[in-house]
């Protein structure tokens, strides 16, 4: 009953929640020379850098090196462009809801579709490189990276709620953050392979919600076939914990959001 509750206030709004969306993507590249195409030359440069730094030491002897670097890069990077973003969208909006009624729930929702967006161009962009890729190519079991992506927007909402409700009440929240995924990027394995670790060191990885994510990419692209149901049943369970638990937090503080902003 909640969830189609929550489906008739998204279309009641749905026309809020479009403006929303084209002011946040627009607002990212306001009063720049390459606009959106900012989107597509950032996560360029990103990889360029790293794979300057990272393939002497950890990509010799890796296959593909660039195809694994990218592939963990713009799935961190949408990561942490989402749940950055959709912490502060309560604060950023604070003008809005303080004197219209309107769902609170759509300025995070809107920060993540922009989110998405971005993302959604740099995956375009990885695999014009994948095909570029001696020895890979695009195959039609790449339909299946759709449910880690999908997986991966439900965690990136359920997170940003939890974020979005914490950061009205404590704004030391954005600094702690910023430690928290700097320390994440390093085990995450963007830039080096676990391989090197013994077995059971290599499991643990996979207590890292995002790990386990990138791994689903990386065995589809890379290693060319479907991952095992054991990941499936992981990423899912991520997303649903991080949904839970995010829509808990935030409907627990709603009524505080007033009196924090």
């Amino acid at each position: 009953m909640a969830s189609l509750g929550l489906i008739k206030k998204l279309k009641d709004n749905r026309f809020l929640f479009k403006i929303l969306v084209k002011r946040d993507f627009n607002r990212k590249y306001k009063r720049t020379v390459l606009g959106i195409l900012w989107s597509m030359i950032s996560p360029l440069l990103q990889l360029s850098v790293m794979a300057l730094v990272f393939t002497q030491f950890f990509g010799r002897n890796t296959e593909h090196y660039i195809i694994y670097l990218f592939a963990g890069n713009i799935v961190f990077s949408y990561f942490k462009d989402a749940t950055n973003s959709g912490m502060s969208s309560l604060v950023d909006n604070a003008g809005i809801f303080t004197k219209v009624n309107v769902p609170k729930y759509l300025f995070v929702l809107s920060k993540n579709m922009s989110a998405l967006i971005t993302f959604l161009l740099t995956l375009c962009i990885f695999f014009a490189f994948v095909i570029a890729e001696k020895g890979l190519s695009i195959s039609i079991r790449y339909v299946c990276l759709m449910y880690p992506i999908l997986c991966l927007i439900v965690f990136n909402i359920g997170i940003s709620y939890i974020l979005s409700a914490l950061f009205v009440l404590f704004k030391d929240i954005k600094y702690l953050y910023d430690v928290f995924t700097q320390l994440l990027m390093y085990f995450s394995a963007i830039f080096y392979t676990v391989d090197r670790y013994p077995e059971n060191i290599q499991k643990l990885f996979y207590l890292n919600p995002v790990y386990a994510y990138i791994k689903y990419f990386r065995i589809t692209v890379l290693d060319g076939h479907i991952p095992s149901m054991a990941l499936h049943l992981l990423c899912g369970g991520y997303a649903l914990a991080a949904i839970i638990l995010g829509a808990v937090i935030y409907h627990k503080n709603n009524y505080k959001f007033l009196y924090y902003v």
